[in-house]
């Protein structure tokens, strides 16, 4: 994967860059996996802003991705790699053996004319879904089930994996580039390799105007207000507050620890990033 830098004409170009889309095979999507989508622009179902900084944007349509590798035993061949707006990674299109089409995440080195298939155990091949067992130690996997049968729900964004380092109890250990440690039912299921586009988290927007068209609104920082508005508004002249940095709710923005210590998930957990 590549990056597209441009010379700097403008101040705008000076540092913006873009995708170059090489794994990209097509620009029109399957439409029978496509649905419509509809705008909150971070309003919740009273119309109060629960999100902020969102709304507008280019329409986009939702396709329709199957996280739970449920087809199983029967191989599929990819049809063409996409462009999803809806995520940071680029998504492939399989046609199975019945006929078939889906959705699915594309891997880093995934092409057009790629055999995949879902099943218990099978070959050790990129884009290959199987149960975590079956999966030799050292392997980069993703899209990982944390209950059986429930779909992928770990290290689904651009360039994500995580690295089996042990198998033990009918658990299986997995270590993510931010060092933490996880334990994972050794029945769940996970996709072989890394998430496609990892060079995404390299690329500079560049332009108000293009973060506006990805749906997000301006941010006004805090001391800029009034003192009605935030609490590190206000004072004479510019002015940087005095206290520690905090939300316009008071809640304290650096370093306050925001997770419920009685997650259920939390106990699995063998290390955790933080150091």
């Amino acid at each position: 994967m590549a990056i597209k830098t441009y010379k700097p004409l403008t101040p705008t170009l000076r540092y913006k860059s873009t995708n170059k889309f090489d794994q990209i095979t097509t620009d029109t999507p399957y439409k029978p996996l496509l649905e419509s989508k509809t705008k909150t622009n971070g309003r919740n179902n009273r119309g109060v802003i629960t999100v902020r900084h969102r709304g507008g944007g280019h329409k986009r349509f939702y396709r329709i991705v199957d996280f739970k590798r449920n087809k199983f035993n029967i191989p599929g061949i990819v049809e063409t790699i996409e462009y999803d707006p809806n995520r940071s990674s680029f998504i492939a299109l399989i046609k199975y053996q019945d006929g078939e089409r889906r959705y699915i995440l594309a891997t880093s080195n995934m092409k057009a004319g790629m055999k995949v298939v879902s099943a218990e155990q099978t070959e050790i091949a990129e884009g290959n879904c199987m149960q975590l067992k079956n999966i030799p130690l050292g392997m980069q996997v993703h899209n990982i089930e944390l209950l059986e049968s429930k779909g992928g729900q770990i290290a689904r964004s651009a360039g994500a994996y995580a690295e089996i380092v042990a198998k033990e109890n009918q658990m299986v250990q997995l270590k993510f580039p931010s060092s933490e440690v996880r334990n994972v039912r050794e029945t769940c299921m996970a996709t072989i390799g890394q998430v496609s586009n990892p060079e995404h988290m390299n690329m500079v927007i560049g332009s108000a105007g293009r973060k506006r068209h990805l749906g997000f609104r301006p941010t006004v920082r805090g001391v800029a207000m009034n003192p009605i508005d935030h609490p590190m508004g206000g004072g004479e002249g510019k002015t940087s507050g005095g206290g520690h940095p905090v939300s316009p709710w008071g809640q304290k923005a650096k370093g306050l620890k925001t997770r419920n210590p009685r997650k259920i998930s939390g106990k699995y957990i063998v290390r955790r990033r933080s150091k």
